[in-house]
């Protein structure tokens, strides 16, 4: 399948998104939104094989789970969930939220019943499948240098983001719904600092106001200030490296310190207890609105609506309605640009049929020339999808120039093949 690019109501060619999206990253603030499927290159899983490897290895448990509501039973069957027009699965921070409450009243109720031990057991099995899936690779958790395999397009996305910005632009964003550390480990592999909302050396606690600081080269002068050395790093539904202190505290704790309990869970051997990291739960959230959760929402939402933005959204399902809502409002902004990279998509004549999100629909339904979105298939996964940002040394050229030398290296790259 070949690249699929509308913006607004007009087919475009790869040489004007190529364009348009190096016009983008010189906007005042730039930002990317990564869902599930910008981690599957590093090794991670998207919510459907999630899903699928639950229902094949823990049938059981999700037959007892639609016979009690919590799913249907169409979401039991495995067929359903392959072949050329997969089912969309459940929500799954839905279901984890829908099972939490109703454990919660259930240990008001009935304490002791033999069932809640059971639901218990239900309910750790589905949170160890999110935290396997967000593992990557367990080699790297004990020290990360050891092996950054599928790691190189998070370090390409890094490089070519903070290489785009001007003197006195700020430093882009990563917003992201993962609980992985592709980002941690890429930034570090590159050598960029982030910035995750948590400061101190032995005990680092959060501190929202940390991302109101930034870095700057005292040395730098004129030309040499070009470029950022670090990004703002928004973690939406928590990470596998935050722990819980007791009341509202949270600390952000390093790979090799919080690998022994992560391993020790995905083993059966250890507890899986609410300090290991912040599911997306209702409870959870209520727990810590306002505070992390809550600010980190507020972030988001705080760029969304700051002039001449531009967001990127890679692997992201749009099955999360709060962020969902959050981007339909950003389009009030005017000078709002939004990008979507879903390779899923394969034209505007066809979208109520392959698009499975209403929010999605919608945002498309407007035909406004501020959003893109690009289709394509394995073309346009996340590995891929990156080789259309444009390295920083074309930044100095003009939109029209940018058109002219990228169509020249596509026919040079046409003959040569």
């Amino acid at each position: 399948m070949s690249l699929v690019c509308v913006r607004g109501d007009e087919s475009i060619a790869e040489d004007e998104l190529r364009a348009h999206l190096a016009a983008l990253l010189r906007l005042e603030n730039v930002g990317v939104l990564l869902g599930a499927g910008a981690s599957v290159g590093a090794g991670g899983q998207t919510i459907a094989q999630i899903w699928r490897a639950f229902v094949s290895e823990h049938h059981e448990i999700a037959l007892r789970l639609a016979n009690e509501g919590f799913i249907s039973q169409d979401d039991v069957d495995i067929e359903h969930f392959q072949g050329d027009n997969p089912r969309t699965p459940p929500n799954l921070e839905g279901l984890l939220d829908s099972m939490e409450i109703a454990k919660q009243d259930w240990e008001r109720r009935k304490p002791t019943s033999h069932k809640l031990k059971r639901f218990r057991q239900d309910l750790a099995t589905l949170l160890r499948l999110t935290i396997r899936a967000a593992v990557l690779s367990e080699e790297r958790w004990a020290d990360p240098a050891v092996n950054l395999a599928g790691l190189g397009s998070h370090t390409t996305l890094l490089q070519r983001l903070i290489g785009a910005r001007q003197p006195g632009q700020p430093s882009p964003w990563v917003f992201t719904t993962n609980y992985d550390l592709a980002i941690e480990w890429s930034a570090e592999a590159v050598g960029v600092h982030v910035h995750t909302g948590f400061v101190g050396i032995h005990n680092r606690a959060f501190s929202p106001q940390s991302f109101d600081l930034g870095l700057r080269n005292i040395r730098a002068r004129g030309e040499a200030r070009f470029g950022s050395n670090d990004i703002y790093l928004a973690k939406l539904h928590g990470s596998l490296t935050w722990e819980r202190q007791g009341g509202l505290d949270y600390r952000e704790l390093s790979a090799s310190e919080m690998w022994p309990r992560l391993k020790a869970v995905l083993d059966g051997s250890g507890q899986l207890d609410d300090s290991i990291m912040v599911f997306p739960r209702a409870a959870k959230y209520l727990q810590t609105v306002g505070y992390l959760s809550g600010e980190l929402i507020r972030r988001f939402s705080d760029f969304l609506a700051q002039s001449q933005s531009c967001l990127l959204i890679f692997g992201y399902s749009f099955e999360d309605e709060h962020l969902n809502r959050l981007l339909q409002s950003a389009l009030l902004n005017p000078t709002l640009q939004l990008v979507v990279v879903l390779p899923e998509f394969k034209g505007a004549e066809a979208t109520d049929a392959q698009l499975s999100s209403a929010s999605l629909r919608q945002i498309l339904s407007l035909s406004s020339p501020r959003v893109t979105i690009v289709g394509g298939g394995e073309e346009v996964y996340f590995d891929n999808a990156i080789g259309l940002l444009p390295d920083p040394i074309l930044f100095d050229l003009t939109e029209r120039e940018l058109r002219r030398r990228i169509r020249e290296d596509l026919e040079e790259s046409d003959d040569a093949g």
